[in-house]
This record gives structure tokens, sequence and C-alpha cells, in this order.
């Protein structure tokens, strides 16, 4: 042992962990969240198929991810999003799991302008291709949620009872 290096310090003498805890793994809780965060067609559009490649490797992302590291204290959903957009935007190379992340975040109420802003604001930091990148992922969700948006309303306004006419009888 060197002599000169900093005996480490005793658990309960830590002042910066005060309220940090271990991470749950809860698979219940994980699975909750991601049906929160993620649609039904992302969920079993991933989950299936990687199991089918990969046995467990879905139910450890689903158990120690979603049901670890997201449910820790100390940052919201939305903030764990946004922190999960700049990181895959800076990783570059990870286009499909930006785009859920991007979906994910409009699901739970961040607004395409905010999207966006994270997007630009990470220029200057991971570099303009990178973030380019990101706004193009972004680009393609929004157009994806609109044309699924215009199809839900054709959808709903086809199924809908034709209104009473003149004469009070549906035409």
């Amino acid at each position: 042992m060197n002599p000169a290096a900093p005996t480490p310090t005793p658990p309960g003498d830590r002042s910066l962990d005060a309220g940090l805890v271990p991470s749950p793994f809860d698979r219940a809780a994980g699975h909750a969240l991601l049906a929160e965060l993620a649609g039904e067609r992302t969920r079993s559009g991933t989950l299936g198929p990687l199991d089918e490649l990969a046995p467990g490797f879905a139910d450890w992302i689903v158990t120690a991810l979603f049901g670890g590291t997201y449910q820790r204290p100390g940052l919201a959903l939305r903030d764990r999003q946004v922190a999960n957009l700049a990181a895959l935007t800076a990783l570059g190379g990870v286009e499909p799991q930006l785009a859920d992340h991007v979906r994910n975040s409009l699901r739970i109420g961040l607004t395409r302008t905010e999207v966006t802003e994270v997007l630009v604001h990470l220029a200057p930091y991971v570099g303009v291709p990178k973030a380019l990148a990101g706004l193009r992922v972004a680009a393609a969700v929004f157009t994806e949620a609109e044309a699924e948006a215009e199809a839900g309303a054709e959808a709903d306004a086809a199924a809908a009872p034709a209104a009473p006419g003149p004469g009070g009888a549906a035409e």
C-alpha cells in the first residue's frame, strides 16, 4: 500500500453520498415504466425479437434499466429522457434507440420544440454532425407521429355515426 495514498473514507462518512440509494432491481416496476414510456408496437417489436436473439437480455434490460436505474430517486422521468436524448445523440450510430427515446419523450410530455432544442443545444458539445444526425432522427419521428395522428383522426371520422340530415334521420 502506498503510504502517500489517501485512506478511503468509510461509507457512513461521505457527505456527498447523502440521499443516494442503491438501484432496485424491480421487474414489475420495469415493465410498468416501459408500458408508460414506450408504445405497444415498440415494446412487442423490440423485446420479443431481442429475447429470441439473445435469451434473457430483454429481461435484463427491463429489470436493470427500467426497473433499476430509472427507479432511483433524484431525477424526474422527464429529466432522465433529456439525459437519454443527449447521451444517445453524443454516441451516434444508435439511431433506432434515439428514435425510440424521441417517441418516449413526446409520449411523456416533452414538446417537439423541447426535443429539438435539446439536440440543438448539444452541437457545441458533441459536434455539429452528431447534432444534425439527432435532428434528422427527431424530424423523422415527428413526421411519423403526424402521419399516425392523421390516420387515427381519419379512422375516428370514418367510424363516427353519420350526422342526422334535415329530416332528423341519418343520411
